[in-house]
């Protein structure tokens, strides 16, 4: 027969038990909570600072279109060099922003980059082959003279933002899926070892590709 001090004692124990239960599941909830809003604030911060280098580009295009193309250079390189993933409209600004500064080979580069994101139905698509065009006549010129030795942004030192597709057309076989090959006896097809049987490129093999690091799949 338990004596009352022995049910005093166990009445304390569960006591002490649903006390520590509660503490663990009150720290439970505080550490849940904390780390929620440590989320929050890093989403936030992310942003807010995605909306900073988006006003930068912005600053860039309106120095660009008032001839002021050193300081537009200095704003896209600014968003350049503290993004993660390159806003695509961002390769034709700084393409053409590059054609302006006689930066030619740079500009075909940045342009190209985005008609090969865009496609014919980009939103600056038929400007920026314009202006490829004429980066491309103005670059010939100069190799006929001297090759320009100014030091040069390329695009293969950044990753670029592909897109809400995350795809791209392969810039090999130009989405055929297929490289015609000039032989001996006529012109011989070749399957293109880089893209799927749609011609196209995920984002990171795109990457991969501008970097010579993606290795043909045959």
């Amino acid at each position: 027969m338990l004596r009352k001090n022995d049910l005093f004692d166990m009445n304390i124990k569960k006591n002490v038990a649903w006390a520590v239960l509660i503490l663990i599941l009150v720290s439970t909830a505080s550490i849940a909570q904390d780390r929620s809003k440590n989320e929050e604030y890093a989403l936030q911060a992310e942003q807010y600072k995605r909306a900073q280098l988006m006003h930068v580009l912005d600053s860039g295009v309106q120095f660009m279109e008032t001839g002021n193309y050193n300081v537009a250079d200095q704003k896209f390189q600014y968003v350049l060099n503290n993004t993660k993933s390159v806003p695509s409209d961002l390769t034709f600004y700084f393409g053409k922003n590059s054609y302006y500064q006689e930066k030619y080979k740079q500009s075909i580069d940045w342009l190209t980059k985005y008609i090969q994101l865009k496609g014919a139905n980009g939103q600056f698509s038929e400007e920026a082959q314009q202006i490829l065009r004429k980066s491309e006549n103005e670059f010939l010129k100069e190799k006929s003279k001297a090759a320009n030795k100014a030091t040069e942004v390329l695009s293969t030192d950044y990753e670029i933002d592909c897109g809400p597709d995350g795809k791209v057309v392969c810039p090999v076989c130009k989405g055929d899926h297929v490289i015609t090959k000039k032989g001996p006896f006529g012109i011989v097809y070749q399957t293109c070892g880089y893209c799927n049987e749609h011609g196209l490129l995920t984002c990171e093999e795109y990457n991969k590709l501008l970097r010579g690091e993606l290795k043909a799949k045959l």
